[in-house]
This record gives C-alpha cells, structure tokens and sequence, in this order.
C-alpha cells in the first residue's frame, strides 16, 4: 500500500481561528466560577448550594469528553463541531433564563456536556498540518485554549458585577452562536477516518490505554502533574484567604493571572517537540514542577517575599504543565492518526480524573498538614512521573500495519482539490 500524501499546511489564520474556538469553547466550563456568589444572593440560595453550578458543569465536561470526543473519529469535523456549538448556546440561553437553581445546575450539566469543542479540535488540527509542524500547532491551539481558562474567570466576574449573573450567560450564548457561523466557513472539509459504530468508538478508549504503552506514559505524566497543579490551585485560595496573608478572594484571581506566560510558552514548546521530540520537552516540565514545589514552599511564610514566592512558583507549575500537555499531545497524536479522537479521550479522561483526585487530596494536605503538605503533594506528583520517564523502556518500532478502520484518502489532503481549487477555499 502507498504511503498517503502528506496534509498540507492550512493558512496561518485558520489555526488561529481554531485556537480562539478552543478558549471560547473552553471558558463556559470556568466562567460560572467567579459569579456562583451572585448567584446564591439572586436566588436566595446558599453558596454552598450555588457551587452545584460549577460542579454540573465540570461534571459535564467529563461526561462530554467520553461520550461526544471519540466522535471526532467518527464525524465529519466541520458538522460536528457546529452542531456542539449551536448546543452549546442554546445551554448558556437556558442558563441565563433560568429562573430556578435546579434549572440552572440542568442547564449547566448540559453545557459542560456539548462543549467539548476543544478536545476536538486539538486533534482535527493536528490532523491539518505534516508531522514536522504537529507540535507547532498543538502549541499554539493549545494557547487559546489557556487564554479562554484564564480570562474567563475576569470576563464573567467583571460583567457579572456590571449587570448581575445572567449577562455572561446570556453574552456567552452570542459569542458561542457567531463562533458556530465563523467555523461553518473556515473548518475545512474532512473525511473521517472511522466507520466504526458508536459504542465500539466509546469502547475504544480502553482498549488504545491497554495497546499503547506511549499513550499510557503519557496519561501518567499528565494526571500525576495535573493533581499536583490543582491540589496548589485550591489550596492557594485557603492560604490567600487566610491569616498567614489575609487577602481577598480578589487576590487568588490576580495571581491566577501569572499564568498568561504559559500562552506564550506552549507555542515554543511545541517547536521545541517538533525539533527534538516530546521526551526532552516532557523531561524538562517534569522537573519544572518538581522546582515550582520548591518555591511554592516559600510561599508559606507570608509577607511581600512570600507572596513574590507564591507567584513565581505558580508561574512555574503553571508553564510546566501546559508544556508538558503540548509534548504528550504531541505524541499522542502521532500514535495512530486514524484514532486522535479516542486518544484524546482516553487521555484527558485520565487528566481529569487526576484533577479532580488532586483537588480532593489538597484541601485534605492543607487542612492536616498547612501548605508544607500540599507542596510536598506537588512534589510527589513530579517524583512518581519523572520515576517513570526515567525507566522508560526503548521506543517501539511503529506499527505498520493497515488500520482496519482507515477509509481512502481523502482528495482535499492534497493542496488542491479534483476541481483545482484549494480545500481551504470556504472549506470545500
């Protein structure tokens, strides 16, 4: 069998478009997390009872990423991602309409569900482009999908104390609806490369953890590091908050904001994989966590220095881990190019059970042991994943075996399609 020709490389603007629908995509998971208090005071709830919107939401998101993500092996990307889109706007309109909590966490579960936008781009796009240019642009999609995490928190914050709760919602669902019209003209035509029914494609996930070893260090990396990264993140607002700085919530959102670096990081990381390859990068990151554990410590004496400390040492977490996402994504995705989808799945599956596991044990190291236990938590995270990869076993040679689910190349992977036009041409 003949080696298929290489994808060629979209415009510039296209993958820049993809980044932006990533962070749009990705900021109604984290936005209903800075008015949940506005919430609680318009409908007369508790805050407690209040938080349940946020927790819908990410619930959702998980539920999304199994069901709707393998999809993408499935479904044509452009179909696939209007109709989530359009989805997920109808979502947010429920939200802001909402006249009731229980109505509101319903509305919330759904969002979190259909806007998995994200993990689907992540390996359409690096599908778009040859493998010398997949970290690249893994890099820079990865980076809207940092800048959307990051400002969301400010956007809803500050038009919520403008306008009351629902405003977000309600702007969300038109910014959301305009993005589904802007990629119905520029997500390019694709073939997908599965014809597999749907359960065999939510089975799939499993079975690729148990088939690829790489796929498997991978998933260890990131959900050992992403369990460190948000046991500090929710702890940090415990010490913020409490006697040793007494600050507002105000303060935790400012230093929430060093992570920017990390939009301009994971593109040059990206580069960095494309030239030496993503174990030299992961190695790197690794023990960019294991060093950000350090300066966090300091951060536990208080004052100016420490709270320089805390700073610096988020900044390095922070950078370290969206690095360490883009190298094994990166290697992920040159797997098996004909399942991205279901790795992904199988990947972020992990990485947010990880998350979730972290949060849980870094309230509990806080509360028995002050912030030394939760950046001995940040520690150990980087111990066990820098234990693996340095065991790591000789790479294995590349399965050249057909894939049982490949479909015939696509014409539109050429530069230019049977007609003479160039794919990219309103997506043709």
């Amino acid at each position: 069998m003949s080696a298929s020709p290489a994808p060629p490389n979209p415009p510039r603007w296209v993958i820049l478009v993809l980044a932006l629908a990533c962070g749009v995509g990705v900021s109604t998971i984290y936005f209903p997390q800075a008015i949940s208090s506005l919430v609680a005071a318009d409908l007369g709830v508790p805050a407690g009872s209040a938080a349940l919107v946020v927790t819908a939401a990410q619930f959702g998101y998980a539920g999304g990423i199994f069901l709707l993500v393998p999809l993408g092996d499935r479904l044509p990307h452009r179909r696939l991602l209007v109709t989530l889109l359009t989805l997920t706007a109808l979502g947010l309109l429920a939200a802001g309409t909402a006249p009731t909590l229980p109505v509101l966490v319903a509305a919330s579960a759904v969002t979190g569900v259909t806007t998995v936008v994200p993990q689907i781009i992540l390996p359409m796009a690096a599908g778009l482009v040859p493998a010398e240019r997949r970290g690249a642009v893994t890099g820079t999609v990865g980076s809207g999908l940092i800048g959307g995490i990051l400002l969301a928190r400010t956007f809803s914050g500050t038009l919520g104390t403008w306008l009351g709760w629902r405003a977000p919602y309600l702007v969300a669902a038109m910014v959301v609806l305009a993005l589904a019209a802007v990629l119905s003209r520029v997500v390019p035509a694709t073939t997908p490369p599965s014809r597999r029914r749907y359960p065999e494609l939510i089975a799939a996930p499993v079975r690729l953890l148990r088939e690829e070893p790489d796929l498997r260090r991978s998933c260890l990396y990131q959900t050992a590091v992403f369990a460190g990264f948000s046991a500090a993140w929710t702890a940090l607002t415990l010490l913020v908050t409490g006697p040793v700085y007494g600050m507002g919530a105000q303060a935790v959102g400012g230093l929430g904001l060093v992570g920017a670096a990390s939009m301009f990081s994971t593109p040059l990381a990206g580069r960095v994989v494309d030239r030496r390859g993503p174990d030299a990068v992961s190695l790197w990151c690794l023990l960019g966590v294991a060093g950000s554990a350090g300066v966090l410590a300091l951060g536990g004496w208080g004052g100016a220095a420490g709270l320089v400390a805390l700073a610096g040492g988020m900044l390095l977490l922070d950078v370290a881990v969206q690095c360490g996402q883009v190298a094994n994504q990166s290697r992920n995705f040159a797997l098996r190019p004909e399942a991205r989808a279901r790795i992904n799945t199988a990947y972020m599956t992990c990485t947010f059970i990880g998350g979730s596991v972290g949060s849980w044990l870094g309230v509990r190291a806080y509360g028995r042991l002050g912030w030394p236990g939760v950046t001995g938590l940040v520690a150990l995270a980087a111990a066990i994943a820098l234990a693996r990869h340095l065991t790591r076993g000789r790479k294995t040679p590349e399965n050249t075996t057909a894939p049982t689910d490949a479909v015939p190349a696509d014409p539109c992977r050429d530069r230019q399609g049977p007609s003479g036009r160039s794919c990219w041409h309103r997506g043709a």
